[in-house]
This record gives structure tokens, C-alpha cells and sequence, in this order.
């Protein structure tokens, strides 16, 4: 079979709601596309994890240490779900697991922007977990119906730990919502700081070629706006409802459009942030993220050596 009808009857599967998995023939624009939405999340869970574990050991009780503990293994072992799903995309174009996870450090793959951002206090980490999982949760709640079989089965497991997590988030908020004055005037500096790298977090407002795309071969079911709209609609009330104020006068419903309207972010700053390592805390973790890798070379190489044949039983 051609090229070309392979082409048209993997067409036909997608439209038939069919899910598409690694064994089978697929387009290489797919894999490419695939591979590079995957690399990316897997990465930036494993980076996400590196803002909330400088709190670990800062945590105002045990209570608190040990839930944000828990979700820091949690996140890493999300990047390793995701890692093994991009493996299996990434063995026909000659890259290898090691490959993927050493992209981070020699800046081949972006993580997200949040990600690149300070958390200076206690109420950043309560911010982390309600509102950026919350809109993380958003954004991988629309893959649940990827045409990708194995991503769409890994995503059922991280969005329901990531709910627990957005619970986590939100059970601090609340905790210092209803504390003392300089609790809650912590928690509007920490919103005032995450409020544009939340609104670009989703994505540019126009549908590029890559997204256009993915929705195309049914990776993707919503535009990054319909994501950062349906964000609106569910934290925009809630933060609302703490007495917090949210940092854009421009901020509106308007009932004619059923949108909101809202003060674009600085695209340039946060692509800059993304593409070129620009952010307050990006060369650091990064620079954490390759000692880690390189002083735990030996774990893995002892791995490797006792998981061959002459060692086995």
C-alpha cells in the first residue's frame, strides 16, 4: 500500500473516532507533531516540580510539608509516564529516553513559562497548585479525547492525581484568604505575580499551522483561546469571591460576544522567557535539573547493568 492510501485510511480512523497507537502506520508530520506536544508536557512536569520543591523544606508545618512533598513525586513521576509515551514516538526517528530527558539541559525542548517563574513565598506554592494546575488541568482535560491512544490513557491517571493537587493549591488560598492582614496581602502579591504568566501559559491568541494541525489530525480539540476563555469562566468567579482583585482593569464578561475581554499579555517577554531561557529562575533550574541527571548517572547505569540477561534471577 502507498504512502497515499495509508494516508487516506488513517484519515478515515480519526474521523471515526478510531485511537491511533504506536504500533500502528501513522503519518510523519503526526509523529512529529505528537512527539513534540508530549516531549514538551513531560518536561515541563518534571520542571514544574522544581518551584514547589524549594518549599518543601520551608513549609509552615508538617502537615503542609508532607502534602507538598507528595505532590512534587507526583509531578516527577508524571514526567516519567509522559517520557515513556514519547519514547515510543521518538525510537523510529533515532532518539533514545536518554535523548529526550538531556533535551532540557542542552535547551532543544521548552517547558512551560510558569515554570521559569519565582515562588518567593508560601503563597506562590498555594497559587501553583489552584491556579496553574487548575489551568494544566483545563489544558489536558481537552487531550483526554487525543486520537492518541497511549497519551489519552496516561492523561485519565495524571488528571486525576492533578485534581488532588489543584485541591492541595486551593486548600492553602483558602487558609490565608481567611488569615491575617499580611496573609492576605501575601496572597494578592503572589496572584498579582502569576496573573499574565497565567493568560499566556495557554498559548498565542492566533491558531498557528502546528495547532490548525493538531486539531486537523484530532491531537487537539480546542484552540489555546477557547482553553484560556473556559479558564475565565471557572477561576475568574472564584478568585472574585475571596475578595481578591484581579491585576486588569481591562477584565470583563461581555454578554453580546459571551467572552471575556481582557489585557493581552507581553507575548514578547514570556516567548522570550520560553525560547531563550529568559526567565527569573530559568538558568537555575536548569542547572539543577543537570545535576541531578548527571550526579545520578551511576543509579541509572547500575540499572542497566543488572537488568541484563547474565544478572537475571
Amino acid at each position: 500500500m502507498g504512502d497515499a492510501s495509508r494516508f487516506e485510511r488513517f484519515m478515515e480512523r480519526l474521523h471515526r473516532g478510531e485511537k491511533i497507537e504506536a504500533t500502528d502506520w501513522m503519518p510523519d508530520e503526526y509523529r512529529q507533531l505528537l512527539l513534540k506536544l508530549i516531549h514538551m508536557h513531560a518536561v515541563s512536569e518534571i520542571m514544574g516540580a522544581l518551584p514547589e520543591k524549594e518549599w518543601v523544606p520551608k513549609a509552615p508545618t508538617l502537615k503542609r510539608k508532607l502534602a507538598i512533598m507528595a505532590k512534587v513525586q507526583d509531578e516527577m513521576g508524571h514526567g516519567q509516564l509522559l517520557l515513556r509515551v514519547a519514547e515510543d514516538l521518538a525510537a523510529p526517528l533515532g532518539k533514545t529516553r536518554e535523548d529526550l530527558v538531556t533535551d532540557v539541559i542542552t535547551g532543544r525542548v521548552k517547558f512551560h513559562n510558569v515554570f521559569h517563574m519565582e515562588a518567593p513565598t508560601w503563597a506562590d506554592a498555594g497559587v501553583i497548585g489552584w491556579l496553574v494546575d487548575g489551568a494544566a488541568i483545563i489544558n489536558q482535560a481537552a487531550l483526554l479525547d487525543t486520537s492518541y491512544g497511549p497519551y489519552a490513557r496516561v492523561l485519565k491517571r495524571i488528571c486525576a492525581e492533578e485534581s488532588f493537587h489543584m485541591q492541595h493549591g486551593e486548600n492553602i488560598i483558602l487558609a490565608l484568604a481567611r488569615g491575617t492582614e499580611e496573609q492576605r496581602a501575601m496572597l494578592q502579591d503572589a496572584v498579582n505575580r502569576w496573573w499574565e504568566s497565567l493568560l499566556f501559559f495557554f498559548g498565542p491568541v492566533e491558531v498557528t499551522d502546528a495547532a490548525r494541525r493538531m486539531i486537523e489530525y484530532k491531537i487537539r480539540t480546542k484552540t489555546n483561546e477557547e482553553l484560556r476563555q473556559q479558564f475565565f469562566n471557572k477561576y475568574v468567579p472564584r478568585i472574585r469571591s475571596l475578595g481578591l482583585t484581579i491585576p486588569d482593569p481591562e477584565l470583563r464578561y461581555d454578554e453580546q460576544e459571551k467572552r471575556w475581554i481582557y489585557t493581552q499579555p507581553d507575548w514578547k517577554k514570556f516567548g522570550e522567557i520560553v525560547r531563550e531561557n529568559k526567565g527569573p529562575k530559568s538558568r537555575e533550574r536548569i542547572a539543577l535539573r543537570r545535576f541531578a541527571h548527571m550526579d545520578q548517572r551511576w543509579v541509572r547505569a547500575a540499572l542497566a547493568r543488572y537488568s541484563e540477561p547474565e544478572f537475571v534471577g
